[in-house]
């Protein structure tokens, strides 16, 4: 119903702020990251995309100081028992971006450091999103995550995960391995060739 709201800051608080528009002031819950973002601009004209949550209980507006969070926004609320405030708690220990690198990498553990958050969520989190996510990262070679990620990590994961399998029964560790195949050419589509790349940079 409402894509973004442009008017004065006249309220900021954590999580909370109120932006008059016309007159009227809208209450935003906000994440952390976004209301941090606000702190010097009490009185001044903000632009905040939002989200109408609708449910049983209420009517709950939602704001983002960035379209990319927003969107953000609705692709954890997409995610099975996922709802508004647990993405509201990721999206404010986390910015889209370092979330996607989280996401496409498999770090359950820096997801699971949000409040609320525990191992099995954000496994289930990663599991739902990865693939969607690594897509969206290749096809927008100007994002902050795409220039952190290791390209072989965002290609071929069945294959990547195929070789790092094998590479853990030969007894190395997942952060090793995880280092290796980091720099293996992304075109390879050949297990055999990637773990035979992998393990030459092991006895370097």
């Amino acid at each position: 119903m409402y894509y973004y709201l442009n008017g004065t800051l006249a309220y900021r608080d954590s999580g909370v702020c109120v932006v008059d528009c016309g007159g009227v002031g809208y209450k935003c819950t906000v994440s952390l990251n976004t209301s941090a973002s606000l702190t010097s601009k009490l009185g001044e004209e903000v632009k905040l995309y939002t989200h109408l949550a609708v449910r049983e209980d209420g009517i709950e507006l939602f704001g983002f100081g960035s379209n990319e969070e927003r969107e953000c926004f609705n692709r954890l609320t997409s995610v099975s028992g996922i709802g508004p405030k647990v993405a509201m708690s990721i999206l404010s220990t986390m910015t889209p971006d370092k979330l996607a690198v989280a996401i496409t990498t498999e770090d359950v553990k820096a997801i699971s450091k949000a409040p609320g958050i525990g191992p099995k969520v954000a496994a289930r989190i990663v599991l739902e999103l990865k693939d969607k996510i690594s897509k969206e990262i290749l096809n927008d070679t100007t994002s902050e995550a795409f220039k952190s990620i290791p390209k072989a990590t965002l290609v071929g994961n069945s294959l990547l995960a195929e070789a790092t399998e094998a590479l853990a029964v030969l007894g190395y560790d997942k952060n090793t391995i995880l280092s290796a195949l980091s720099g293996v050419d992304p075109t390879i589509t050949d297990v055999g060739e990637i773990i035979k790349a992998a393990l030459k940079k092991f006895t370097r």
